[in-house]
Protein backbone atom coordinates (compact mmCIF):
# COMPACT_ATOMS: atom_id res chain seq x y z
CA UNK A 1 0.00 0.00 0.00
CA UNK A 2 2.82 2.40 0.49
CA UNK A 3 4.19 2.06 -2.71
CA UNK A 4 0.96 2.78 -4.01
CA UNK A 5 0.42 5.82 -1.94
CA UNK A 6 4.27 7.24 -3.14
CA UNK A 7 3.25 7.12 -6.51
CA UNK A 8 -0.08 8.91 -6.40
CA UNK A 9 -0.85 12.53 -6.42
CA UNK A 10 -3.29 12.13 -4.04
CA UNK A 11 -0.41 11.74 -1.26
CA UNK A 12 3.28 12.35 -2.61
CA UNK A 13 3.42 15.54 -3.19
CA UNK A 14 2.55 16.37 0.61
CA UNK A 15 4.82 14.07 1.71
CA UNK A 16 7.57 15.83 -0.28
CA UNK A 17 6.27 18.89 0.84
CA UNK A 18 6.33 17.58 4.50
CA UNK A 19 9.88 16.17 3.62
CA UNK A 20 12.12 19.45 2.49
CA UNK A 21 10.02 21.83 5.09
CA UNK A 22 11.05 19.60 7.79
CA UNK A 23 14.76 19.60 6.40
CA UNK A 24 14.62 22.99 5.95
CA UNK A 25 13.59 23.70 9.54
CA UNK A 26 16.23 21.63 11.29
CA UNK A 27 19.35 22.95 8.79
CA UNK A 28 18.66 26.36 9.70
CA UNK A 29 17.99 25.72 13.48
CA UNK A 30 20.99 23.61 13.72
CA UNK A 31 22.92 26.20 11.55
CA UNK A 32 21.88 28.91 14.33
CA UNK A 33 23.13 26.44 17.40
CA UNK A 34 26.60 26.16 15.65
CA UNK A 35 26.68 29.99 14.80
CA UNK A 36 26.61 30.56 18.64
CA UNK A 37 28.25 27.94 20.02
CA UNK A 38 30.96 28.18 17.84
CA UNK A 39 31.19 31.67 16.61
CA UNK A 40 33.95 34.42 18.92
CA UNK A 41 32.86 36.74 21.54
CA UNK A 42 29.21 35.32 21.77
CA UNK A 43 28.12 35.60 25.78
CA UNK A 44 25.72 33.53 27.44
CA UNK A 45 26.24 30.53 24.51
CA UNK A 46 24.46 27.87 26.71
CA UNK A 47 21.10 30.31 27.38
CA UNK A 48 20.81 31.31 23.53
CA UNK A 49 20.77 27.76 22.51
CA UNK A 50 18.41 26.88 25.06
CA UNK A 51 16.30 29.66 23.50
CA UNK A 52 16.23 28.36 19.79
CA UNK A 53 14.52 25.47 20.68
CA UNK A 54 11.56 27.97 22.67
CA UNK A 55 11.57 30.34 19.77
CA UNK A 56 10.60 27.54 17.21
CA UNK A 57 8.11 25.88 19.60
CA UNK A 58 6.65 29.01 20.86
CA UNK A 59 4.23 30.15 17.89
CA UNK A 60 2.81 26.47 18.03
CA UNK A 61 1.48 27.68 21.86
CA UNK A 62 -0.49 30.30 20.67
CA UNK A 63 -0.94 29.75 16.90
CA UNK A 64 -2.34 26.51 16.67
CA UNK A 65 -6.14 27.19 17.27
CA UNK A 66 -5.65 29.63 14.69
CA UNK A 67 -4.23 27.06 11.90
CA UNK A 68 -6.48 24.72 12.64
CA UNK A 69 -9.22 27.12 11.91
CA UNK A 70 -7.80 28.18 8.37
CA UNK A 71 -7.24 24.94 7.74
CA UNK A 72 -10.97 24.13 8.25
CA UNK A 73 -12.23 27.35 6.39
CA UNK A 74 -10.21 26.88 3.42
CA UNK A 75 -8.59 24.83 0.76
CA UNK A 76 -5.84 23.08 2.53
CA UNK A 77 -4.25 22.95 -0.37
CA UNK A 78 -3.99 26.81 -1.17
CA UNK A 79 -2.87 27.18 2.61
CA UNK A 80 -0.69 25.07 1.83
CA UNK A 81 0.72 26.62 -1.12
CA UNK A 82 0.71 30.00 0.19
CA UNK A 83 2.53 28.99 3.78
CA UNK A 84 5.39 27.60 1.32
CA UNK A 85 5.41 30.62 -0.69
CA UNK A 86 6.24 32.56 2.15
CA UNK A 87 8.52 30.66 3.16
CA UNK A 88 11.20 31.41 0.71
CA UNK A 89 11.24 34.74 1.62
CA UNK A 90 11.47 33.82 5.20
CA UNK A 91 14.45 31.40 3.80
CA UNK A 92 16.06 34.48 2.17
CA UNK A 93 15.90 36.27 5.51
CA UNK A 94 18.08 34.01 7.12
CA UNK A 95 20.47 33.67 4.36
CA UNK A 96 21.23 37.32 5.11
CA UNK A 97 21.65 36.41 8.72
CA UNK A 98 23.89 33.80 8.43
CA UNK A 99 26.06 35.65 5.52
CA UNK A 100 26.06 38.71 8.27
CA UNK A 101 26.34 36.14 11.05
CA UNK A 102 23.96 38.04 12.95
CA UNK A 103 22.43 35.81 15.51
CA UNK A 104 19.32 38.03 15.87
CA UNK A 105 18.63 37.87 12.58
CA UNK A 106 18.80 34.19 12.63
CA UNK A 107 16.69 34.12 15.68
CA UNK A 108 13.98 36.19 13.49
CA UNK A 109 14.05 33.74 10.83
CA UNK A 110 13.70 30.63 13.31
CA UNK A 111 10.83 32.33 14.86
CA UNK A 112 8.79 32.89 11.41
CA UNK A 113 10.05 29.26 10.47
CA UNK A 114 8.25 27.96 14.12
CA UNK A 115 4.92 30.56 12.37
CA UNK A 116 4.94 28.52 8.98
CA UNK A 117 5.25 25.14 10.86
CA UNK A 118 2.49 26.15 12.89
CA UNK A 119 0.23 27.29 10.24
CA UNK A 120 1.20 23.89 8.19
CA UNK A 121 0.49 21.14 10.98
CA UNK A 122 -2.95 21.22 10.56
CA UNK A 123 -3.01 21.10 7.02
CA UNK A 124 -0.56 18.25 6.57
CA UNK A 125 -2.01 15.99 8.59
CA UNK A 126 -6.38 17.12 8.35
CA UNK A 127 -5.62 16.64 4.76
CA UNK A 128 -5.26 12.58 4.85
CA UNK A 129 -8.58 12.05 5.32
CA UNK A 130 -9.64 14.29 2.13
CA UNK A 131 -7.50 12.28 -0.44
CA UNK A 132 -7.02 8.54 1.60
CA UNK A 133 -8.88 5.76 1.93
CA UNK A 134 -10.03 4.63 5.49
CA UNK A 135 -7.36 2.08 5.31
CA UNK A 136 -4.55 4.17 3.80
CA UNK A 137 -4.86 6.55 6.80
CA UNK A 138 -2.47 5.05 8.90
CA UNK A 139 -0.07 4.13 6.17
CA UNK A 140 -0.44 7.32 5.27
CA UNK A 141 0.45 8.59 8.64
CA UNK A 142 3.20 6.50 8.91
CA UNK A 143 4.96 7.57 5.98
CA UNK A 144 4.37 11.18 6.97
CA UNK A 145 6.09 10.87 9.88
CA UNK A 146 9.06 8.95 8.24
CA UNK A 147 9.38 11.69 6.21
CA UNK A 148 9.48 14.14 9.02
CA UNK A 149 12.25 11.82 11.25
CA UNK A 150 14.25 11.58 8.08
CA UNK A 151 14.56 14.99 7.14
CA UNK A 152 15.04 16.04 10.85
CA UNK A 153 18.02 14.01 10.88
CA UNK A 154 19.33 14.84 8.28
CA UNK A 155 18.60 18.64 8.18
CA UNK A 156 20.53 17.96 11.75
CA UNK A 157 23.77 16.84 10.26
CA UNK A 158 23.61 18.70 6.93
CA UNK A 159 23.00 22.07 8.95
CA UNK A 160 26.00 21.27 11.44
CA UNK A 161 28.04 20.66 8.26
CA UNK A 162 27.33 23.89 6.84
CA UNK A 163 27.86 25.86 9.44
CA UNK A 164 31.14 24.16 10.83
CA UNK A 165 34.32 25.98 10.85
CA UNK A 166 32.70 29.48 9.17
CA UNK A 167 31.50 27.61 5.85
CA UNK A 168 30.84 30.22 3.27
CA UNK A 169 27.42 31.64 3.03
CA UNK A 170 27.05 30.62 -0.22
CA UNK A 171 27.10 27.15 0.26
CA UNK A 172 24.57 27.45 3.13
CA UNK A 173 21.80 30.06 0.96
CA UNK A 174 22.25 27.67 -2.06
CA UNK A 175 20.61 24.50 0.07
CA UNK A 176 18.01 27.02 2.15
CA UNK A 177 16.85 28.49 -0.77
CA UNK A 178 17.06 25.62 -2.93
CA UNK A 179 15.24 23.33 -0.34
CA UNK A 180 12.55 26.08 0.33
CA UNK A 181 11.60 26.37 -3.64
CA UNK A 182 11.13 22.24 -3.94
CA UNK A 183 8.81 22.40 -0.88
CA UNK A 184 7.09 25.25 -2.74
CA UNK A 185 6.56 23.34 -5.71
CA UNK A 186 5.56 20.33 -4.01
CA UNK A 187 2.67 22.34 -2.25
CA UNK A 188 2.01 23.10 -5.90
CA UNK A 189 0.84 19.68 -6.63
CA UNK A 190 -1.09 18.90 -3.80
CA UNK A 191 -4.73 18.36 -4.63
CA UNK A 192 -7.34 20.94 -3.86
CA UNK A 193 -9.80 19.90 -1.00
CA UNK A 194 -12.24 22.32 -1.23
CA UNK A 195 -13.47 24.39 1.94
CA UNK A 196 -14.07 22.27 4.54
CA UNK A 197 -16.17 24.36 6.71
CA UNK A 198 -16.73 27.31 4.60
CA UNK A 199 -19.28 29.18 6.92
CA UNK A 200 -16.32 28.84 9.74
CA UNK A 201 -15.55 31.76 10.71
CA UNK A 202 -11.31 32.65 11.21
CA UNK A 203 -10.84 34.35 14.88
CA UNK A 204 -8.04 36.62 14.10
CA UNK A 205 -7.99 36.56 18.41
CA UNK A 206 -5.25 34.32 18.98
CA UNK A 207 -6.19 33.70 22.65
CA UNK A 208 -9.95 33.37 21.50
CA UNK A 209 -8.82 30.61 18.86
CA UNK A 210 -6.31 28.69 21.49
CA UNK A 211 -8.98 28.62 23.70
CA UNK A 212 -11.55 26.89 21.53
CA UNK A 213 -9.17 24.47 20.18
CA UNK A 214 -8.50 23.92 24.47
CA UNK A 215 -11.83 23.56 24.91
CA UNK A 216 -12.92 21.19 21.69
CA UNK A 217 -10.18 18.67 23.28
CA UNK A 218 -11.26 18.63 27.03
CA UNK A 219 -14.69 17.54 25.59
CA UNK A 220 -13.38 14.09 24.72
CA UNK A 221 -11.21 12.89 27.50
CA UNK A 222 -9.09 10.46 25.53
CA UNK A 223 -7.95 13.37 22.91
CA UNK A 224 -7.29 15.71 25.75
CA UNK A 225 -4.86 12.81 27.76
CA UNK A 226 -2.99 11.98 24.51
CA UNK A 227 -2.33 16.10 23.90
CA UNK A 228 -1.05 16.62 27.26
CA UNK A 229 1.33 12.64 27.41
CA UNK A 230 2.40 13.84 23.38
CA UNK A 231 3.52 17.30 24.80
CA UNK A 232 4.92 16.52 27.73
CA UNK A 233 7.26 14.12 25.78
CA UNK A 234 8.31 16.32 23.79
CA UNK A 235 9.06 19.35 26.60
CA UNK A 236 11.35 16.80 28.07
CA UNK A 237 12.62 16.24 24.81
CA UNK A 238 12.73 19.95 24.14
CA UNK A 239 14.82 20.25 27.14
CA UNK A 240 17.16 17.59 26.65
CA UNK A 241 17.83 18.58 23.37
CA UNK A 242 19.30 22.22 24.11
CA UNK A 243 21.37 21.20 26.96
CA UNK A 244 23.32 18.46 24.73
CA UNK A 245 25.20 20.91 22.45
CA UNK A 246 26.71 22.95 25.04
CA UNK A 247 27.27 19.94 27.38
CA UNK A 248 29.04 18.09 24.33
CA UNK A 249 31.38 20.69 23.59
CA UNK A 250 32.47 22.67 27.08
CA UNK A 251 32.23 19.44 29.50
CA UNK A 252 33.18 16.90 26.65
CA UNK A 253 35.45 19.34 24.66
CA UNK A 254 34.19 17.39 21.45
CA UNK A 255 34.23 18.44 17.93
CA UNK A 256 31.70 20.26 15.75
CA UNK A 257 31.52 16.92 13.86
CA UNK A 258 30.35 15.32 17.24
CA UNK A 259 27.82 18.19 18.42
CA UNK A 260 26.25 17.98 15.26
CA UNK A 261 23.95 15.13 16.69
CA UNK A 262 22.61 17.29 19.94
CA UNK A 263 20.67 19.76 17.65
CA UNK A 264 17.72 17.70 16.46
CA UNK A 265 14.53 19.93 16.43
CA UNK A 266 11.46 17.93 18.31
CA UNK A 267 8.28 20.14 17.31
CA UNK A 268 8.26 19.22 13.79
CA UNK A 269 6.72 15.87 14.96
CA UNK A 270 4.13 16.93 18.01
CA UNK A 271 0.89 17.27 16.74
CA UNK A 272 -1.18 21.02 16.82
CA UNK A 273 -4.45 20.50 16.71
CA UNK A 274 -7.43 17.88 18.04
CA UNK A 275 -7.67 17.37 14.18
CA UNK A 276 -4.03 16.32 13.80
CA UNK A 277 -4.31 13.97 17.09
CA UNK A 278 -7.15 12.08 15.71
CA UNK A 279 -5.61 11.37 11.84
CA UNK A 280 -2.18 10.42 13.34
CA UNK A 281 -2.96 7.62 15.21
CA UNK A 282 -6.71 6.51 15.11
CA UNK A 283 -5.85 3.15 16.73
CA UNK A 284 -4.89 4.71 19.33
CA UNK A 285 -7.55 6.59 20.46
CA UNK A 286 -10.73 3.52 20.28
Amino acid sequence: MSDSLMTSRRFAPLFWCQFFSAFNDNFLKNALVFLILFAPGVENREALITITAGVFIGPFFFLSGLGGQMADRFDKAIVAKWVKLVEIAVAGLGVVGFWLHSIPIMFATLFMFGVIATLFGPVKYGILPDHLKKEELPAGNALVEGATFMAILLGTIVGGLAAKEGSHPAIFGAMIMVFAVLCWAASLLIPRTGQGAPNLRVDPNIARSTGSLLKDLWSDHRIWWGALVTSWFWLVGAVALSLMPPLVKTVLGATEEVVTGGGISESETAPTSQNQLVTRAPHQMR
